[in-house]
């Protein structure tokens, strides 16, 4: 690779904490062994990797994630970017990024933006109103600048851990719940709220990447899990549909984002493409989307789509507690300089 290329990657730690410390429930945390084992994997996973930027979730204490990037023998060229003073009582969204190319300082958003309103009385007399009062997203979502030489544009890049599919624990609630009403009914009223927030968080990371990327020429770059598969209303959202287009042609959406899966299964005979494994069902919920700067066939391309990698090997076994191996695959990407002509 060149300067100016630059790679990324996704990479959920299921839940990296500092051995015998609280993880949600669970008091007693990581046994030392456990951890040991977590962060050779972690750092073998990054040394393997070697991405520029890593976009991180599921990462409680900061100081793990250090240890890992010691581990992977990083330590000289890449920095870990982490919320500043975080205690290490819940889970972020991090990265580890090659130190040379961070600009300026990274932020956490938890608010959503004020152009963010889910309100409609409906499109037809048949729709009766409807109304979300969320204002934050479950994570914060990190937003940083990084730019891989002094050549080239700033880029900008968002990571985002969205609300899991699995459905809320209804029978918690003390205000509403009665178990005799809503008892036979508490999976599928889990599930529905459990989309709501993910469509909502979506939408919210949606208005602020449209903000930035509408109307200009700013390279734009999200890496996460979603939580959701590529042609869910959540990807939906955050990419706006965009039209892949055939070898010849020219185009590109100025507001669009495009998913490293389909480009890559334009590349591909098969769709061997998946992240997480549940009830043997393999399914891709990790996602690296980018803007017509890093699409193949934009008028507006610098960097040309160079390949995909998933490493998702470990999911084979469900032993991750004992191995120290995460639940989710790794995806990177590789893009090789290479502006449109003209």
């Amino acid at each position: 690779m060149t300067a100016r290329d630059i790679s990324f990657a996704s990479f959920n730690l299921l839940n990296l904490q500092t051995p015998g410390e609280a993880i949600y429930g669970d008091r007693d945390g990581w046994p030392q062994e456990v951890y040991d084992r977590k962060i050779e994997f972690t750092g073998d996973m990054l040394a393997r990797l070697s991405a520029d930027v890593v976009g991180i979730q599921e990462l409680w204490a900061p100081e793990a994630l250090k240890d890992a990037i010691e581990a992977a023998g990083l330590a000289d060229d890449f920095v870990a970017l982490t919320p500043p003073g975080h205690p290490g009582n819940r889970i972020v969204c991090a990265a580890v990024v090659r130190s040379d190319m961070v600009v300026g300082d990274p932020e956490w958003i938890t608010d959503f933006p004020e152009e963010m309103v889910l309100k409609s009385s409906g499109d037809d007399p048949q729709q009766s109103d409807i109304s979300v009062n969320l204002d934050s997203f479950s994570r914060p979502v990190m937003h940083l600048r990084v730019k891989p030489h002094d050549d080239t544009p700033a880029i900008e890049v968002f990571v985002c851990h969205f609300k899991s599919r699995r459905p809320h624990q209804v029978w918690r609630e003390r205000d509403w719940y009665d178990r005799d009403v809503h008892g036979d009914h508490s999976t599928a009223l889990g599930y529905a709220l459990s989309t709501i927030r993910r469509t909502a968080e979506a939408t919210a990371l949606r208005v602020l990447i449209t903000k930035i990327a509408k109307d200009s020429d700013t390279p734009v770059v999200v890496l996460g899990d979603m939580n959701d598969g590529k042609a869910s209303n959540t990807l939906n959202i955050l990419s706006e549909q965009p039209s892949y287009l055939s070898p010849l042609s020219r185009g590109g959406g100025g507001n669009a984002l495009y998913t490293a899966q389909t480009i890559q299964e334009y590349r591909s005979t098969r769709d061997v493409y998946y992240t997480h494994v549940f009830k043997k069902q393999r399914e891709s919920l990790d996602h690296i989307l980018f803007s017509e700067q890093f699409y193949d066939n934009s008028k507006k391309r610098l960097w040309a789509f160079d390949e995909m990698v998933v490493e998702n090997d470990h999911l084979n076994r469900d032993d991750h507690k004992e191995s120290g191996t995460n639940d989710h695959g790794v995806v990177q990407v590789n893009f090789k300089w290479k502006p449109e002509r003209g």
